[in-house]
This record gives C-alpha cells, sequence and structure tokens, in this order.
C-alpha cells in the first residue's frame, strides 16, 4: 500500500494501527517518490533469556572480597 505523505502525516496513528493490525508495510510517498517504509514489528516468538530473572535474585554479603575458606584449584 502507498499513501502521499500530507495523508500519512493527518492519520499517522490510525495507519500504525492498520500496519500492526494486517502485519503489511505501508510506503510513503512524497512528490511520487518513495520516500519511507512502515512495516510492522515482528515480536520474537521465545522470551530473551537475557533478563528473565530479573528481580528474582538478591546479593547477601560481599561478593568481591577474599572468602575464609581454603581450597585447592590443581585438583
Amino acid at each position: 500500500m502507498q499513501i502521499a505523505a500530507g495523508k500519512f502525516k493527518a492519520q499517522c496513528l490510525s495507519i500504525m494501527d492498520e500496519v500492526q493490525r494486517r502485519h503489511e508495510e505501508v510506503i510513503v510517498t512524497k512528490r511520487g517518490r518513495s520516500v519511507v517504509k512502515v512495516v510492522p514489528v515482528d515480536e520474537p516468538s521465545t522470551p530473551s533469556v537475557f533478563g528473565f530473572l530479573k528481580g528474582h535474585a538478591r546479593i547477601k554479603g560481599d561478593i568481591v572480597g577474599p572468602i575464609d575458606v581454603e581450597w585447592n584449584a590443581d585438583v
């Protein structure tokens, strides 16, 4: 679908809703020349593992300092 820039400016929000609903792109033209393309965002089908546990873990005590336990890393 193509639309003139002036019409897009006047109806921008409804056009964006239509792009999302139909999952089709819209090309905005200026003086008959294609200028920009409005496309729907593809949502990831699976949630990302990054940040998945945000807010579920707590740091208790010093996690950077030395510990009082002797251990041997050569074993």
